[in-house]
């Protein structure tokens, strides 16, 4: 059986933690990892976590430039298990809520709609406005997951890692990838 394939987006968001982790995560599960970075994206990761573009990729299975819409997570016939968006700014959300496919994430998640494929949006943003809340609406409409990173307290985090691990950890689990372990609430 070949490896599940998950397309990873990350953007210029603030929150570029969640998608290091993610790919992370997802190479120890065994999970085939696609990524394609924003240049709002990689600038941002350098800033908050002192990866430049090369150390960045080299977490993935393969990665490519927002600009190669001829890749092959540009088509439907290529097989993958999901898509996420670890972080989206609210451009990229309004992009793929309007179907605009302007760039290869864009694109991307598009294809992942088209093919009834799971797509997770990890909004950063803070207040929503409308125009935010209606992008949100319409990609909810399309069969996109709104997953803002909001971390869960009950299991008692120590650290920042361990809130980051958990909200991966469910973000893995929504998309139905073998191995994802998230922390059950088993009530009082």
């Amino acid at each position: 059986m070949p490896a599940q394939r998950l397309v990873v987006g990350i953007t210029g968001a603030t929150g570029a933690v969640y998608g290091v982790r993610l790919l992370q995560r997802a190479r120890e599960l065994g999970v085939q990892t696609h990524l394609v970075v924003t240049p709002a994206g990689v600038l941002n990761v350098h800033h908050e976590l002192g990866l430049d573009r090369r150390a960045l990729e080299a977490l993935a299975d393969h990665a490519y430039a927002p600009g190669d819409v001829g890749a092959c997570v540009a088509s439907g016939s290529f097989d993958t298990a999901a898509m996420v968006v670890a972080p989206c700014t609210m451009k990229t959300l309004g992009a793929i809520a309007h179907g605009l496919s302007d760039n290869l994430l864009t694109r991307a998640a598009d294809v992942t709609l088209k093919e009834r494929r799971r797509l997770l949006l990890m909004v950063r943003e803070t207040p929503f406005n409308l125009a935010h809340l209606r992008n949100m609406t319409a990609a909810t409409e399309m069969g996109a997951i709104i997953f803002p990173p909001l971390p869960a307290f009950y299991h008692r985090p120590e650290s920042i890692d361990e809130l980051v691990a958990e909200s991966v950890e469910r973000v893995l689990s929504l998309l139905q990838l073998q191995g994802a372990a998230p922390k059950a609430w088993n009530g009082l």
